[in-house]
């Protein structure tokens, strides 16, 4: 059974950043897809950043720029680099892993870490 856990989330300004952690433990199979999800009341659950094994990597229209996704593997852990935030980044921010990129591909979800950006 794999787990994950978030870490990092917080209340702060526009313009400032943040970086977003996911450990995890359990067993994950050779290729994969990691992500970072954001969910706001009342929305369904996007896409924000991918990280696949072979190194690729994706990233939402809004963030991109801004965000960086990066993973450790000597950690088994997966990063959110987030700068020059806006309010419209606030959110629930999920880590996933799973066999494809978009939310329905995930397999394993964390149960996130609140980021709230302040204009």
């Amino acid at each position: 059974q794999v787990q994950l856990m978030e870490s990092g989330g917080d209340s702060v300004q526009a313009g400032e950043s943040l970086r977003l952690s996911c450990v995890a433990s359990g067993f994950i199979s050779s290729s994969y897809y990691m992500g970072w999800f954001r969910q706001t009341p009342g929305k369904e659950r996007d896409g924000v950043a991918c990280f696949h094994t072979d190194g690729a990597t994706t990233y939402a229209d809004s963030v991109k720029g801004r965000f960086t996704v990066s993973r450790d593997n000597a950690k088994n852990s997966l990063y959110l680099e987030m700068n020059s935030l806006t309010p419209e980044d606030s959110g629930l921010y999920y880590c996933a892993v799973g066999a494809y990129c978009p939310p329905y591909g995930m397999e394993y979800w964390g149960e996130g870490t609140l980021v709230n950006i302040s204009s």
